[in-house]
């Protein structure tokens, strides 16, 4: 049983980073009120238009694989902060239908309404993901009763307070790592649409100064996070099955899983790597690709630090004791096997992504592409 939950907490763990990493097309939606050319905003939604379902449709997986292998979280957090949730949820809405709406015959409102609906899901969407993440990393205000399942008159399990998540916005932990995944976002943003476009030289001066900025304030806010993260005090389940507090629990982590601290360390240097290139070398654009890889491998190790060796991987602010992690949380064995023998069809999907999007970013977006192209 703790090899199914530690290998759907991996899966969950890959799947957040792969998330964070597909940010970068709400970090490139965010550019879009500093390009004051209508050429270059259309260059801009031309090359993100053509990967925006990638991002949304993570996030749907992302909280389908909690459903389905960790359900009381999917309850607690999802159920419990739904203000929260449903705030991230509208801005993915209002991005999907300015994708399609944008420059279709009829429009009343003009394509600035739906550039601006755009920015909006740029910089919400990334910051309040940041949040959600925030409350696993620094704690939620919630309680659990397992009894409440025999009570038919009131079967929640879960109770918040009633502000149901939108007290998580104005923690100061969690608008920090907010802010990380935000210029995280547009660091990657810029880079990709730094690599992906033939335009002006200037259009590429510009996304490098963007990609150069956002990564600076990136960094800052990430070693704050990570400042924040390795000085905490974590709650771990012993094994009477209570939570204990153990001070520096994560520091603690990446000295016992020495492989995960490997990781990090790897995707770390690869974001940096790509970064100082970018910053030396004004010929250099495939930058966004080792960024990309590092942002994956450092979130994945960072999700999996919080969640293995007993620790709370969702830590309760008003009830240590009521405390979130993989033993306590997670599906039944018979439940997590199956889904195990359908997760081996996963490596096929990735690879059929995989040659999607290198057929689809093959070459440059050029002006000529742009003018021909009826979406």
């Amino acid at each position: 049983m703790d090899a199914l939950q530690n290998y759907w907490w991996f899966l969950i763990s890959l799947l957040g980073g792969l998330l964070v990493a597909l940010l970068f097309v709400q970090g490139g939606q965010s550019l879009l009120p500093c390009q004051k050319s209508e050429n270059e905003r259309n260059f801009i939604i031309g090359v993100l238009g053509a990967k925006w379902e990638l991002t949304f449709t993570t996030l749907v997986v992302f909280g389908g694989a909690f459903f389905a292998s960790f359900p009381l979280f999917y309850s607690t957090s999802f159920g419990g902060a739904y203000w929260l949730w449903m705030l991230i949820l509208f801005s993915f809405i209002v991005q999907a239908f300015s994708y399609e709406f944008r420059k279709k015959k009829g429009n009343l409102t003009g394509a600035g309404f739906y550039e601006g609906l755009l920015t909006f899901n740029g910089f919400v969407g990334p910051f309040l993901l940041g949040i959600a993440v925030g409350t696993m990393f620094f704690g939620a205000d919630f309680t659990v009763s397992r009894s409440n399942l025999t009570q038919t008159a009131n079967p929640v399990i879960s109770q918040w307070g009633p502000s149901h998540g939108l007290e998580a916005i104005i923690c100061w932990k969690n608008i920090i790592l907010g802010l990380t995944i935000l210029f995280l976002a547009r660091f990657l943003g810029a880079l990709y649409i730094l690599k992906s476009t033939a335009h002006t030289p200037a259009f590429a001066k510009s996304m490098r100064k963007h990609s150069l900025v956002s990564g600076a304030l990136f960094v800052v806010f990430f070693l704050a996070t990570l400042a924040l993260l390795l000085t905490k005090t974590g709650f771990q389940m012993q094994p009477d099955g209570n939570f204990t507090a153990v001070d520096y629990l994560i520091a603690h982590n990446l000295v016992d899983l020495w492989w995960i601290a490997l990781t990090l360390v790897i995707g770390v240097v690869l974001v940096l790597f790509g970064y100082i290139t970018t910053l030396l070398k004004s010929s250099y654009r495939k930058g966004f690709w080792p960024c990309a890889l590092g942002t994956v491998m450092a979130v994945t190790s960072l999700l999996c630090l919080i969640g293995y060796n007993g620790s709370a991987y969702y830590p309760s602010l008003i009830e240590m004791q009521d405390s979130l992690c993989l033993a306590n949380s997670s599906s039944s064995e018979f439940t997590l096997t199956v889904m195990s023998w359908v997760s081996a069809f996963i490596p096929v999907v990735v690879l059929y992504i995989g040659y999607v999007w290198y057929k689809m970013s093959a070459k440059p977006l050029t002006q000529e592409e742009l003018n021909e192209s009826s979406h």
